[in-house]
């Protein structure tokens, strides 16, 4: 039986496409220049709804949980990023050692 591969990291344009998939492409985030990652969630028209269904697609995908009293202090993207892929790379180095 062959083991479950979980990616090692989770990307901008990856936790994007997921958020589009879950909760719809808003206009903010097709015409916003510049960095989309430190961009308020809530003016990308996404709120707490559509972050717990992209960390529940980030669950099954990835193979890590962001708890509720996480998930309540992402602001933006790039902290949705950070806080999943610190998770990985915390479970890989328990399998590691």
């Amino acid at each position: 039986m062959s083991e479950l591969r979980v990616p090692s990291e989770l990307t901008l344009p990856e936790l994007t496409d997921i958020m589009r998939e879950c909760a719809g492409e808003d206009e903010a985030l097709t015409s916003h220049e510049g960095d989309i990652g430190e961009v308020e969630l809530e003016f990308l028209g996404y709120d707490s709804l559509a972050l717990m269904e992209a960390a529940s697609r980030v669950k099954r995908q990835y193979g890590v949980e962001l708890s509720d009293d996480g998930l309540a202090q992402i602001r933006t993207l790039n902290q949705f990023v950070t806080a999943v892929n610190e998770r990985l790379a915390s479970a890989a180095a328990g399998r590691a050692g």
